[in-house]
């Protein structure tokens, strides 16, 4: 019996998928279940799974965009299992870069072959310090003249002899859909930026103090920098509540809940998973879905239902040394929060010039909805509480809030 293999649909509103990497070979012997390829939606990279054993046939190449529900193999489920085959070992997702483009030498016009300078041009062309090869002659099949000579001009220390070569590769699904929601942000909302500093010293004072316990209490979670801003987030979120809405058509939708996206890299491009109900969440809480999100996105597991949604974005450009960004709205959200690398600066503390850990933030919000008001109080609310943790997150009382 021969098994028409279909693409299953994803998600709700993805019409097609892309064949990103093929798992097994045409022919090959597949056992039920066992992951054949990698597709990848707009939205996420997804595996596909045999849904019978038996020998496979390929229906489709690498790199084609295929319809949802259109058949992509087919398996013969009445083929035996050759004989001395070895077990069929579990397929884990691997990062497959997509194959380079062939790169071929251009060959040189067949008119530089001639190109053989007469006397007096060779003359010319050796106090000149010009090779014939780098002119074009206009003699007689390509011959260089005294003319062309005279009038070539050296070409000023130019460096000649390296590598010249380049591939073309086509975008993922993935990173196309990307790089269409943010050409669509930066089009179609009315973006600004605002900018804050933050004293980091507070912080870091209690995760010196306590990382180490809460580690040990919490099954490995480490007490970061993202729970803090996470939990900075969404009280601002309340004191600001139009920073936690978004634009539908006419009409402005407003959440009493935040759900926070958190972008983190993956082996296919940065990702956007969410934090659901993030403002209900304890430091523990908030540390170990990040931990759990980031390490499905690791490991390519992330799918569509983890990154859907989300009302507000944090993004974090300072783990690759960022100093300072605009980072660009993540639609149809309002807002996002860009954090930044931590460096050491004088600062001026009761008339006095210190030396503090300090961090530039950056608010992006579309002003269509959100006013300059909102926008920079909510920003000065973040710093707020970044700056007096212990009061404004933790109610005085650093145990209780991280549950030790």
């Amino acid at each position: 019996m021969i098994l028409e293999m279909k693409v299953p649909s994803p998600g709700e509103s993805i019409k097609e998928v892309e064949i990103a990497t093929w798992l097994v070979k045409d022919g090959d012997y597949v056992e039920k279940d066992q992951a054949i390829a990698e597709v990848d939606s707009d939205k996420a990279t997804l595996e596909l799974p045999a849904e019978a054993s038996g020998i496979i046939t390929l229906k489709a190449e690498e790199g084609d965009a295929v319809a949802v529900g259109a058949v992509v193999c087919l398996i013969d489920t009445g083929a035996s299992k050759p004989s001395g085959s070895a077990p069929v070992a579990e397929v884990k997702p691997v990062v497959v870069e997509s194959p380079k483009a062939e790169v071929k030498p251009v060959a040189a016009p067949a008119t530089y072959a001639a190109q053989t300078p007469s006397p007096a041009a060779r003359k010319i062309l050796d106090e000149k310090n010009i090779q014939p090869s780098d002119i074009i002659g206009t003699g007689k099949d390509g011959r260089i003249t005294k003319d062309d000579a005279v009038n070539a001009i050296p070409s000023m220390g130019t460096p000649t002899g390296g590598s010249r070569g380049s591939e073309r590769t086509k975008l993922s699904m993935l990173r196309r859909k990307v790089a269409e929601r943010l050409v669509a942000a930066k089009n179609e909302t009315a973006m600004l930026t605002t900018f804050n500093e933050v004293n980091m010293t507070p912080i870091n004072l209690i995760r010196n103090e306590y990382k180490d316990a809460f580690k040990a209490k919490h099954n490995g979670v480490g007490l970061g920098y993202m729970s803090f801003f996470t939990k900075a987030v969404t009280r601002a979120l309340q004191l600001y509540p139009d920073v936690n809405s978004m634009m539908d058509g006419d009409y402005k939708v407003a959440y009493d809940f935040a759900d926070i996206s958190i972008a983190v890299s993956g082996p296919k491009g940065l990702m956007v998973p969410v934090v659901r109900n993030a403002e209900l969440l304890t430091f523990r809480g908030v540390e170990a879905e990040i931990k759990r999100l980031a390490i499905r996105a690791r490991d390519g597991q992330i799918t569509v239902d983890d990154m859907t949604g989300g009302t507000f974005t944090i993004t974090n450009g300072g783990v690759f040394g960022s100093m300072l960004s605009t980072p660009i709205i993540n639609p149809p959200q309002s807002g996002i929060l860009g954090m930044h690398n931590i460096i050491e600066r004088p600062i001026a503390v009761n008339g006095k010039v210190e030396i503090h850990p300090m961090m530039y933030v950056a608010l992006s919000y579309d002003h269509r909805i959100i006013d300059g008001r909102e926008s920079v109080g909510f920003l000065v609310a973040v710093k707020e509480a970044l700056e007096n943790p212990m009061e404004l997150l933790m109610d005085n009382n650093p145990k209780k809030a991280l549950e030790l």
